[in-house]
């Protein structure tokens, strides 16, 4: 975040100006960032008086990420996040799944989505009722979960693990029976990804899919190295087996930026989400970005107007409600990934 007080339009335009992703809806000029100022010092006051904090994952549009985000990252880290504040209500800029993520993590706290499109395709594509049946028909299978999943999905898995350590995890568990959900991308690069360190699991996974990264093909890279071919590829894991394998570097949100930062290359094409992107325009101005991205209507559904909203007069749509018995059941599954990742 920029400030926390008394943001001026020259400042939020010296950062966002060099941002131009997404067509027309993530460029910046000083008249825009004019009329953002005002809500993003309402919005600022207004967190320090309900105690508040902002999360805001890296998709949600740049005025967010960077006028009234507290914490900036995947949905993962920024549950933990919102364990180490002590604001007793939790804005959570993404989807609705990632707020459940958090109210899992901190069940003393009000979590609030503010994105009037909370869903996603990924998420949305399997339910309880769904892993209950396939518990059935795959009785000797561990369940494990993406992290891009209901709360009620993850309190019927085993499981959760994030793209960033989805490969290490399955690796450790010891049973050889595995059911992944509920990305079928992912599922197929995590059986190639076994293979290729020789450990032998039989995987099965699930059909759903991120409509951003299932639309990226090889073809779109093959014809962005023709024109640069000095370009350092990077995917996100939810693409395409092929795609990942044509990339220089395939992992998670955070993952990808940290690899940008620390390679000499200049030019980078960007297989994720356009937020990801404009982050890399801001942070790191002598990258240059190559190609295309791909916008997410849910994460962009997020706006400064209603996380105004919801600060001044939350519905009960926009706050997160679980059962303390699928709370702790979920927790139970988180709780699996942090023994895994730490033994």
């Amino acid at each position: 975040m920029l400030t926390t007080e008394h943001l001026t339009a020259e400042q939020l335009y010296a950062t966002l100006k060099n941002i131009k992703v997404g067509g027309t809806v993530c460029h910046y000029s000083l008249k825009k960032c004019a009329e953002f100022v005002p809500i993003i010092n309402e919005i600022n006051e207004l967190k320090q008086e309900q105690n508040a904090v902002i999360l805001a994952h890296s998709y949600v549009s740049p005025e967010i990420v960077y006028g009234v985000a507290d914490f900036v990252g995947d949905s993962y880290q920024l549950s933990k996040d919102a364990m180490t504040t002590d604001a007793q209500k939790i804005i959570f800029a993404a989807v609705r799944f990632m707020g459940e993520t958090a109210q899992i993590l901190n069940p003393e706290k009000e979590v609030l989505i503010p994105g009037l499109l909370d869903g996603c395709t990924l998420a949305d594509s399997i339910n309880a009722e769904e892993v209950k049946k396939l518990r059935a028909q795959f009785p000797n299978h561990t369940f494990v979960c993406y992290i891009n999943t209901t709360a009620e999905v993850k309190a019927e898995c085993d499981v959760c693990v994030t793209s960033a350590n989805v490969y290490d995890i399955v690796q450790k568990i010891p049973n050889n029976q595995i059911y992944f959900l509920p990305d079928k991308l992912m599922g197929k690069n995590l059986v190639m990804e076994m293979h290729r360190r020789g450990v032998k699991k039989n995987i099965q996974y699930h059909e759903g899919t991120c409509y951003v990264h299932e639309e990226y093909e090889p073809s779109q890279i093959y014809e962005i190295r023709m024109e640069h071919p000095q370009v350092k590829v990077v995917s996100h894991p939810e693409c395409r087996p092929e795609v990942c394998e044509a990339s220089d570097f395939v992992g998670s949100t955070s993952q990808m930026l940290d690899y940008m930062l620390k390679t000499d290359a200049k030019d980078f094409l960007m297989l994720t989400e356009c937020g990801l992107s404009a982050r890399l325009q801001v942070e790191f101005p002598d990258k240059r970005l190559v190609g295309s991205c791909t916008l997410c209507r849910y994460m962009k559904s997020n706006s400064l107007l209603d996380i105004l909203r919801v600060l001044k007069n939350p519905s009960d749509r926009d706050r997160v409600f679980l059962s303390e018995e699928t709370r702790l059941k979920a927790h139970k599954c988180i709780e699996a990934m942090f023994h895994y990742t730490q033994g």
